[in-house]
């Protein structure tokens, strides 16, 4: 499963995080456990000991003590549950690497490889099929500026351009306002579209140019809250990027997306 190792890792920095939290609010304990009894629906806590295993009651000004007697109960738990995690995660890691399948295919001789059939299709195969799928994209009115990427191709401003060159750049395949349905909504052009390997699916990116003109940010709006009613959600399969006339494209934000979203 592409990006399920990054996943894991993920995971594995946060339940490292948890021990650490966990490790140091078990240094200052009281000793011994907390028991909890129940009387006509009244909740009764006792302090236990090695010495008194019914407890002593806590009277309600001592109730500190049952607060940090459950929370270290608590607290081990996490703890013991955590390592045991982490113990399994770093395991899987060690034997485990993404896209497994198709770097057993590359893995045979090229003679060999000549003569068989991959059980899946090899993601270049997918990417060039899409990529290659034809799309009539949103056309140009009469008095658009002509704006040209490095490819040559068209595009409505001078951002998406140096988004556009930096994906060439980047080598990243995509397709310039393929136009997608939004169920509520309609059709969509965003801006570029891409088939990304990390995700197993498509990926789109907006850039909103004008968010300091009143109507142009409401219609942003809009459509963002239609790709999110539809699944596609900021941060997922939605990136945006925006802009105003005093704040442009940060650079250093779009290269950010583009290594977490479409660089592998």
């Amino acid at each position: 499963m592409t990006g399920l190792k990054q996943m894991l890792m993920d995971e594995q920095k946060h339940l490292e995080t948890i021990v650490k939290k966990v490790r140091e609010q078990l240094i200052d304990t009281p000793d011994g456990g907390l028991r909890i009894s129940v009387d006509k629906k009244h909740i009764r806590y006792y302090h236990c000991t090695d010495g008194n295993m019914d407890g002593t009651y806590i009277k309600k000004k001592d109730m500190e003590i049952a607060e940090k007697l459950a929370q270290k109960e608590y607290d081990k738990k996490i703890y013991q549950l955590a390592r045991k995690r982490l113990s399994q995660i770093s395991r899987f890691i060690k034997d485990y690497s993404d896209n497994e399948i198709e770097k057993c295919y590359y893995a045979e001789h090229i003679g060999r490889r000549q003569l068989i059939k991959p059980i899946e299709p090899l993601w270049e195969d997918k990417l060039k099929d899409w990529y290659e799928t034809e799309y009539k994209g949103k056309e140009f009115k009469d008095n658009n500026k002509e704006i040209y990427t490095q490819k040559g191709e068209r595009v409505r401003s001078k951002s998406e351009k140096i988004l556009a060159d930096y994906f060439t750049y980047c080598n990243v395949s995509y397709k310039y306002e393929c136009p997608l349905y939004l169920e509520g909504f309609g059709i969509v052009y965003p801006d570029f579209t891409f088939l990304s390997k990390k995700a197993g699916q498509e990926i789109y990116w907006e850039h909103d140019g004008m968010m300091d003109n009143p109507v142009y940010a409401q219609n942003a709006i809009k459509k963002i809250e239609a790709y999110e009613k539809n699944g596609i959600f900021p941060g997922d399969r939605l990136i945006l990027t925006f802009e105003t006339e005093e704040t442009l494209l940060n650079s250093e934000i779009m290269e950010a997306l583009v290594k977490k979203y479409l660089v592998e």
